[in-house]
């Protein structure tokens, strides 16, 4: 089945972890043997860390592939993907590294496996440099199900830098293929609501009211009539592993959009500045005119490219995440991406693109 190598160059463009999921992912799906060298070349402490992997270890036991030269520091591994299978995956950083990025290079890959997947994900579940978990479960799974699938997502305990020592269950059912999704309209603005948390020894009362509060004053003075509900939130002790505190705020649309706004909190930096960080992505993000936000948009990408017949989605400007991650899902699944300035008229003033690719229809031989 397999063909000849892929070499990838992990050093160009985001030059950091994505590479190696995307590409990872990719060559588990397509069933190509894939080598990656350069490790995170552009990074402080270049080479594998923990998280990225245990990532490719998961994908690794996914499909009984076989893994060459991954250990930590390491900055080339091969691997050779076998068939992908269902059944109980775990994966576990040992570190705060992100359980949700253990959740992007893994879900393409069990979409397509033979039977249903149970995936124990272990490590942080609000970390810096990575999606929050509540934006998984609030933003990314609503609209990644629009794909034609969908999944459940139990967080069982939360965990924070420097620890980690959350875990997360993830559950979901093989496809048969992806339906193309068209997020190009984002229509008005209809509610916003988020979760400000406390976790810990920290003192709750008034970090999350504070956060929840500075971030509603922020936004009030954009949206003045709207009904904004930002919870306060004490994560119950047998629910969370360390101390952490951040907020996450998602705005609702006419059309059905998503697109948050979020911020953790750091020793030494007051509360309201927080919930204001958190409160500001948001709007900057609904400012650009894209019906995604910047986080969401690098992570549909390889989604897109899987699925049957032309995708679209609109975007505020393209992150550097995105374009590689385009970059890598045109070079190892030949899925055609173009990136355009949007032509509509509202958003001549505005930083708003399309992006559309026709999928490559990949399609699940195990069903």
């Amino acid at each position: 089945m397999a063909g000849p190598r892929v070499e990838v160059d992990g050093g160009v463009l985001e030059g950091g972890g994505q590479i190696l999921r995307v590409s990872t992912a990719l060559s588990c799906l397509l069933g190509v043997p894939l080598r990656v060298e350069k490790i995170r070349a552009g990074r402080s402490t270049p080479g594998l860390r923990p998280q990225h992997l245990s990532g490719l270890e998961m994908v690794r036991d996914l499909c009984d592939g076989q893994l060459d030269g991954a250990e930590i520091g390491s900055t080339e591994i091969t691997f050779t993907p076998g068939r992908i299978r269902g059944g109980t995956h775990t994966a576990d950083t040992k570190t705060a590294g992100s359980v949700c990025l253990l959740l992007q290079v893994s879900m393409p890959c069990v979409l397509f496996a033979a039977s249903p997947s149970e995936l124990r994900l272990r490590g942080g579940t609000n970390a810096e440099m990575a999606p929050q978990i509540d934006y998984t479960t609030m933003v990314f799974k609503p609209i990644v199900e629009k794909f034609g699938f969908k999944f459940n997502c139990d967080i069982k305990m939360r965990g924070y830098y420097p620890k980690g020592g959350g875990e997360v269950i993830v559950q979901m059912s093989p496809v048969k293929q992806l339906n193309p999704i068209n997020l190009t309209d984002r229509g008005s603005v209809t509610k916003i609501h988020g979760r400000a948390f406390v976790a810990g020894v920290l003192p709750f009362k008034q970090m999350a009211k504070d956060m929840a509060a500075a971030a509603v004053r922020c936004l009030r003075k954009e949206f003045r009539d709207l009904y904004v509900n930002i919870q306060p939130v004490q994560e119950p002790g047998d629910q969370a592993f360390g101390n952490g505190s951040g907020i996450i705020i998602t705005a609702e649309t006419s059309t059905g959009c998503l697109l948050a706004g979020s911020s953790l909190g750091k020793r030494g930096v007051n509360a309201d500045k927080v919930g204001i960080e958190a409160a500001e992505m948001l709007l900057a993000n609904l400012r650009h005119g894209g019906a995604v936000d910047e986080h969401l948009q690098d992570q549909l990408i390889i989604f897109m490219a899987l699925a049957s017949g032309v995708s679209r989605i609109k975007t505020g400007p393209v992150t550097l995440h995105t374009k590689t991650a385009i970059h890598f899902a045109e070079q190892l699944a030949k899925a055609k991406f173009t990136v355009k300035k949007s032509e509509d008229e509202e958003d001549a003033s505005k930083d708003a693109y399309i992006i559309e690719c026709q999928g490559i229809g990949m399609t699940n031989s195990n069903l």
